[in-house]
């Protein structure tokens, strides 16, 4: 009785400490290879800034505003955007920002993620034209 006893106390203990949190840690998704491709797309897509802002800034502000304070921002991000790319080209294999590989712009989302700020912030990675969805998918009908 004795054996059996300390088997299953010795089974139930083993069971619950193998129980562990197996989460990956907030950094773990940001590796060298991200960063390397995060640059490349900035240097390659970072021009898209310019007809995106002028986008942004016509359905905000209005045509005026779109075609003059659109391109000039736009240009502002196209720019920061390669420079920053050219950056992380370069020290991609190091942990640049505060010891990690995640973006050294500013994050702009409320919650903390990586957001678009039309203002003054950079997303993660470029902006793509035409790929916005705007409907919901959702094959429902009304009766």
């Amino acid at each position: 009785m004795k054996k059996i006893l300390i088997t299953a106390i010795a089974l139930i203990t083993t069971m619950t400490s193998s129980m562990a949190d197996i989460h990956s840690p907030p950094g773990s998704h940001y590796t060298s290879t991200r960063k390397l491709g995060r640059a490349i797309s900035n240097i390659l897509y970072g021009i898209v800034e310019i007809p995106e802002q002028i986008v942004r800034k016509n359905e905000r502000y209005g045509r005026k505003a779109g075609y003059s304070y659109g391109v000039v921002d736009g240009t502002r991000r196209a720019f920061s955007r390669i420079g920053y790319g050219f950056y992380e080209l370069f020290t991609f294999r190091c942990p640049t920002y505060h010891g990690t590989f995640k973006p050294p712009y500013e994050r702009c989302g409320a919650d903390g993620n990586i957001g678009m700020n039309v203002h003054e912030g950079l997303s993660e990675f470029p902006p793509e034209l035409g790929a916005e969805g705007y409907y919901s998918h959702v094959r429902s009908q009304k009766y």
